[in-house]
């Protein structure tokens, strides 16, 4: 009976230990959560201003931001900047993240795609986007069009990276299962290919969002007449820190709702997810 207790004891000790799971929170508790530092920052802001120890000539306090945003706002001035804004980053967006995605895609899936085109991507990925600037104004002028092709660049080759890597890296092992059971070449990159390579899809449109992002700051500070960047330019210029920072809380915005986009299109998109979660 000791040994027995004793060999029992011996492999409960040589056995690996038990995964922790945490205990899942209420959708409230989450977003109770997710609130609490910028929240503690905003407080801490406040405190700081009221007290002196943020001059206001250095960071305007929150209520000037408050009530130069609400004024830009109700004068339209705000919205008018705003729709250019957008439209220049989702034009930007879909531009350079649609050929991202059938770029990689098609040179995952073939080899000879492959050969002709990833070296010369590699060789683009290494190029800063904002030195493209010069030499699309020189092309396209000023316009719009030299704006939205910056950002479309800048999307392009985080999507680009993810499809092709999303594609290649699918099991080769279920490919070749597939291809015994019959399918055909469209049905396995519909059943297949894109299932498995979606997590990687979902992290390059992230990544995409983000440098149409930065892009956009890129065009919008350096050439433009139009455009939050602009109104951060003339808020630069007359030492208005409260639009400053009207400004890159929109910028900060647009980041957040781009995250909760592709958040929605994971839970639609890979419901396994969740429900793995669970």
């Amino acid at each position: 009976m000791t040994a027995t207790l004793k060999h029992a004891s011996d492999n409960a000790l040589l056995a690996p230990p038990a995964p922790l799971r945490a205990q899942p929170r209420s959708p409230r508790s989450s977003i109770l959560l997710r609130l609490s530092v910028p929240v503690l920052i905003l407080l801490a802001w406040a405190l700081g201003s009221a007290s002196g120890t943020l001059p206001a000539n250095v960071l305007a306090p929150p209520w000037a931001v408050f009530d130069s945003a609400w004024s830009l706002a109700r004068s339209g001035v705000l919205w008018h900047h705003l729709s250019l804004s957008l439209t220049r980053a989702g034009l930007g967006l879909l531009l350079g993240g649609g050929f991202g995605l059938a770029l990689g895609i098609l040179a995952g899936l073939s080899r000879l795609v492959e050969e002709l085109v990833d070296p010369t991507m590699q060789m683009i990925r290494a190029v800063p986007f904002l030195a493209l600037i010069p030499l699309l104004i020189v092309w396209f002028g000023i316009g719009e069009s030299s704006k939205i092709l910056l950002i479309a660049a800048g999307a392009a080759k985080p999507m680009y990276l993810n499809a092709y890597g999303g594609v290649r890296n699918v099991d080769p092992r279920i490919i070749e299962a597939a291809r015994i059971f019959g399918l055909t070449r469209w049905r396995l990159i519909v059943e297949i290919y894109f299932p498995a390579a979606l997590p990687s899809l979902m992290v390059g449109l992230r990544l995409s969002t983000t440098m149409a992002l930065l892009a956009l700051i890129g065009v919008e500070v350096i050439n433009t007449t139009q455009g939050i960047g602009f109104l951060m330019l003339q808020a630069q210029e007359y030492f208005k820190t409260e639009i400053l920072i009207v400004c890159v809380v929109i910028y900060a915005l647009f980041g957040l709702a781009t995250d909760l986009v592709v958040r929605v299109l994971e839970r639609v998109l890979m419901p396994w997810r969740a429900a793995a979660r669970k």
